[in-house]
């Protein structure tokens, strides 16, 4: 009896341990497919995010494969990450949740990827709470894009994120007012092995995993390259 309740004992286990690799490994994948929403948008210099908005972005949310379905009444959602600048560097990602819906008379779906940026330090503070709805909570507009839209970022002074959609491998504005943030600390403790808060990730306390190296480089490279740039504007 008891060598048959060691065995469920161990097999209870192994199956536990199986589905914490699947589930990072997912992850990890989400991870790795926001790293290559980035690169789109560091091979499209004239079509992308214009270096004077991304020199001064403080976080960035990465939201790729965001789903828009609609009968009359839309539905929006979507799994993503997000990191925020740090003393040395830029954080580890953590996990959030992306939701909203539309009304309108729409038949039909897609599916496209989303960069928001955090323009200010209340934004960035706002993205470390529970609950964050754009447009309530605080401001959001959608960015402009490519080397006309640098002289265009004056009207955005009071938007505290900046949104941006990219379909087809194009990219562009996006007006995502009314649409809610959440953290995914599920998610995120499953990604870490372990409890963290999103403040302790976001403000760089928490070292992230291997496998979010090169997420980690292409944020770097593309925002910090875009701070040293423009760093007397």
């Amino acid at each position: 009896m008891l060598r048959k309740l060691s065995m469920a004992v161990c097999l209870a286990t192994t199956l536990t341990l199986s589905a914490h690799a699947a589930d990072k490994q997912k992850l990890d994948e989400r991870v790795n497919a926001a790293s290559d929403v980035l690169h789109e948008l560091m091979g499209t210099p004239d079509k992308g995010i214009p270096e004077n908005v991304a020199s001064k972005a403080t976080c960035v949310i990465v939201v790729p494969g965001f789903k828009k379905g609609a009968f009359i009444v839309g539905a929006e959602s979507g799994h993503g990450v997000a990191t925020c600048r740090t003393s040395h560097g830029w954080s580890g990602p953590a996990f959030i949740r992306l939701s909203g819906a539309s009304f309108g008379a729409q038949i039909g779906g897609q599916s496209t990827d989303l960069v928001l940026l955090a323009m200010s330090h209340d934004a960035a503070s706002n993205l470390l709470h529970e609950k964050v709805k754009l447009g309530g909570d605080i401001g959001i507009a959608a960015g402009p894009v490519g080397r006309e839209g640098q002289a265009s970022t004056s009207g955005l002074a009071n938007a505290g994120f900046l949104s941006y959609s990219r379909s087809k491998g194009i990219f562009a504005g996006v007006d995502l007012s009314g649409d809610v943030v959440n953290q995914n600390q599920a998610d995120t403790e499953t990604y870490y092995g372990k409890s963290a808060t999103f403040e302790s990730i976001l403000h760089g306390n928490v070292p992230a995993p291997a496998s979010a190296s090169a997420f980690e480089h292409t944020v770097a490279q593309l925002f910090g390259s875009a701070r040293t740039n423009h760093a007397g504007e």
